[in-house]
């Protein structure tokens, strides 16, 4: 045990799952010995820290109507591409238009909000775990236990009422995406493991949360349905379901979900020459073919921690990661012009990371060639303390 501020924390890696925990012992390690190159990005990320403290408690309970269950520690939100159809008088039922977001989906809040809330807590989780500073570590842990735990504050573990679309249904499978946040929610927990404010009570409330959704996940139409579609959304499931059986322990189920993504994800998602079509048949169509082979990312990532290699996974004719990867690679450094719909406008930048990720991965594939020709990551980035994350877009996933 060592001290920083103070505190007392643990010098043991920290138990997570999408964040590398041997580089945050490590970089917690150069803190302790004053390392100036790192003082940038923890000067960043107390910054950041600082803001969080001001923000929340987030709750279910804020929003100004009820979901049809009565109850409203029921999550709800309305399905962000469907607006009022023009062809009627009383606007119902809702039309889509892929890839626009419909205002009124910001006016119930609960998506903002478990965005804002796994935001925040993760980046005062990670202050805590590198100053320990108890003060963000009490933060965090409140914003924790507002949203999972406190019986006036908490939400019911389902999402039976997301992304309705007016005039057609009071929710969809499709809505489970929007916790895809929440998978960093289970990082900050570890994160937070050894400080004051973090109680075993705590702990066991939180995992009870988790073990009720993961049931609601697993059997609900809901959650049956979302697990059935073919392209992101099939992905973000699994993303989901396998942390959470791996915070829980539940290292069987997560197995059998990294076991079955080639067959059931790469074999339908990714043709042999790395195009995602289900992705590039969007009205953004490079976000979404990012979003998805992010999600694989994800997943590869989390398989390591039961020693399965999605990374280098494929199917009997090539399909899998770096073949997705390396048909976008192209576009991302300049040498081809994305030609498929994208209203949202081409941003090179997010594919970088997952070649940064990739180089990571593939050590000895060329990858770390293409990275040396990108910008180099700012002093003051996170990642600089973290290693190379797969970000999440803090746009609402959908």
């Amino acid at each position: 045990m060592w001290s920083l501020l103070g505190s007392v924390v643990s010098a043991a890696p920290p138990r997570v799952f999408l964040l590398d925990a041997n580089r945050l012992e490590q970089s917690r390690a150069r803190i302790k010995q004053r390392d100036p190159a790192l003082q940038p990005a923890l000067d960043k990320l107390k910054h950041d820290a600082d803001q969080a403290m001001s923000v929340g408690p987030f709750s279910v309970m804020d929003k100004s109507i009820t979901p049809d269950s009565g109850d409203k520690h029921d999550y709800m939100s309305q399905a962000p591409y469907y607006w009022p159809n023009p062809d009627t008088p009383n606007h119902l039922p809702y039309v889509r238009r892929d890839g626009e977001v419909n205002p009124e989906y910001h006016k119930i809040k609960d998506a903002d909000y478990v965005r804002a809330m796994t935001e925040a807590s993760q980046t005062l989780a990670l202050a805590y775990y590198f100053t320990g500073d108890e003060r963000y570590a009490d933060r965090a842990a409140l914003l924790l236990r507002t949203w999972f735990i406190d019986p006036k504050t908490r939400m019911n573990p389902n999402l039976t009422y997301a992304q309705a679309i007016p005039g057609v249904n009071s929710g969809r499978g499709i809505g489970i995406i929007e916790t895809h946040y929440m998978t960093d929610c289970i990082d900050a927990i570890g994160l937070l493991e050894g400080s004051h404010a973090w109680t075993e009570s705590d702990e066991r409330a939180i995992r009870d949360w988790f073990s009720q959704y993961m049931t609601w996940l697993r059997e609900s139409p809901n959650g049956k349905d979302e697990a059935g579609w073919k392209n992101n959304h099939g992905t973000m499931y699994d993303v989901q379901l396998s942390t959470y059986a791996l915070f829980l322990g539940k290292d069987d189920i997560a197995r059998q979900v990294f076991q079955e993504v080639p067959q059931k994800r790469y074999a339908i998602q990714i043709e042999p020459d790395g195009r995602q079509p289900l992705e590039l048949e969007r009205t953004k169509s490079w976000h979404y073919s990012l979003m998805n082979l992010r999600g694989h990312m994800e997943l590869a990532t989390l398989a390591q921690q039961i020693g399965i290699d999605l990374w280098n996974a494929k199917t009997s004719d090539g399909r899998g990661i770096r073949v997705a990867l390396d048909f976008l690679i192209p576009y991302a450094t300049g040498e081809k012009n994305w030609t498929y719909q994208e209203i949202a406008g081409f941003d090179p930048k997010p594919c970088q990371q997952l070649i940064r990720r990739a180089a990571e991965a593939y050590p000895d594939a060329g990858y770390g060639a293409l990275v040396e020709k990108f910008p180099p990551v700012d002093a003051s980035d996170l990642d600089q303390l973290v290693g190379t994350r797969l970000q999440a877009d803090r746009d609402a996933r959908k």
